[in-house]
């Protein structure tokens, strides 16, 4: 039996929208909905086994975000059970893997049951790999609560924990049954969380969509400013542009999703140099990632100087890191080389690097020399100061 079979269908109502992600037996949807978590109780009730769901949160999301959720699921009729676990990135660790699955296995999750992961990546990403491992593989909901996870991490069925060795070494692409987005969720969150998550926003302008990046410079403040249409806008463009990706490379096989990785191989590089802490965030590091990868890709002469001046200009004017001083990191090029070899899309002792030709015109190149690139990030530093 197709582990989604049975799937719910939900009918479109004024201001929801719904996006498929076709994998076969595996498709699910996304539904982008402002007010959502109000009527999740409607929505998910479909997904609760004996009068009961459970839902995984950290203790930030709880205190923000779950009564809202109860209150939706009661009306339903729909008992909760939550379990509330610390923040932050080092949640992603095998003692909290572990800790999680234990108390799953104590509440009697069957494999036909639907586990919530209501918050940010962290969350998704734990939830996502545990309900993939117990019980060789149950149904799981994610109910993303950070315009990073809404955007990136919830959609395509990516799920990791992290080890001594890296981030995101050991998981499984395993994808939920049901995507359920409320933008109105995104209230709660720091700025500098939203300005975060707006760089994965970019960066599918980047990749294919010219037209989006210059969205972007002209109404990005409004989404980052709070206003719902443009929040809701630009999520529905984001989700819409994964599905299309995820559905015509699942795994990452043919190379199409491996564009999302723009940005990342910097990125990653950046974040190891400053401890994977608060002192700079995922979609920080992606910002000035994708700042450096335009700003190479000029330099070898594949891309227009402009184009890389504009993506640096864009991030620059959000007050997102755009290049190495402004994502505070001092190592040299040959240190942050040294971080990328770690890399998990390592293949054959080469790192394939997301360059571009220009604005929406991005490109996976397989043949960049590693010593130039330490040169370049020596020089970019050189010539910002």
């Amino acid at each position: 039996t197709p582990r989604h079979h049975g799937r719910p269908h939900h009918g479109a109502s004024d201001g929801m929208a719904i996006v498929p992600v076709a994998l076969g037996a595996r498709s699910y949807d996304i539904i982008v909905e402002q007010g959502a978590l109000d009527r999740a109780g409607a929505i998910l009730a479909p997904y609760a086994r004996k009068g009961r769901i459970v839902v995984v949160t950290d203790a930030h999301v709880a205190a923000a975000q779950l009564p809202r959720l109860d209150a939706s699921l009661r009306a339903a009729n729909v008992g909760i059970e939550p379990i509330i676990l610390p923040p932050g990135e080092q949640t992603k660790s095998w003692r909290h893997l572990e800790q999680l699955l234990d108390t799953l296995l104590a509440l009697e999750i069957e494999r036909g049951d639907h586990i919530v992961a209501l918050g940010g990546g962290v969350i998704g990403d734990l939830v996502g790999f545990a309900a993939s491992i117990l019980k060789r593989g149950c149904h799981f909901v994610q109910l993303p609560t950070t315009l990073l996870a809404q955007v990136d991490s919830s959609v395509g069925g990516k799920t990791a924990i992290n080890t001594r060795a890296g981030k995101n070494l050991v998981g499984s692409f395993y994808q939920p049954a049901l995507v359920l987005i409320d933008p109105a969720t995104l209230d709660s969150l720091p700025p500098r969380e939203t300005r975060a998550g707006y760089a994965e926003v970019v960066k599918y302008g980047l990749i294919d969509d010219p037209d989006f990046f210059a969205w972007c410079e002209s109404d990005g403040h409004r989404l980052l400013a709070g206003d719902p249409a443009a929040r809701t806008h630009a999520i529905d463009k984001s989700v819409a542009a994964k599905a299309a990706i995820v559905a015509d490379d699942e795994r990452e096989t043919s190379g199409r999703r491996a564009l999302l990785n723009l940005g990342h191989t910097f990125g990653h590089a950046l974040e190891a140099d400053t401890g994977f802490s608060d002192t700079l965030l995922h979609g920080e590091a992606v910002a000035a990632g994708m700042a450096l990868a335009f700003r190479y890709s000029a330099r070898l002469g594949l891309c227009p100087a402009e184009d890389a001046v504009r993506v640096t200009a864009h991030l620059k004017a959000v007050g997102l890191p755009h290049d190495l001083a402004s994502a505070h990191v001092t190592a040299d090029g040959a240190t942050l080389v040294g971080h990328m070899l770690h890399d998990k899309k390592m293949a054959a002792g080469t790192l394939p690097f997301l360059l571009a030709h220009g604005i929406g015109r991005t490109f996976l190149s397989k043949d960049v020399a590693l010593a130039d690139v330490a040169a370049f990030l020596d020089q970019d530093r050189a010539t910002a100061l």
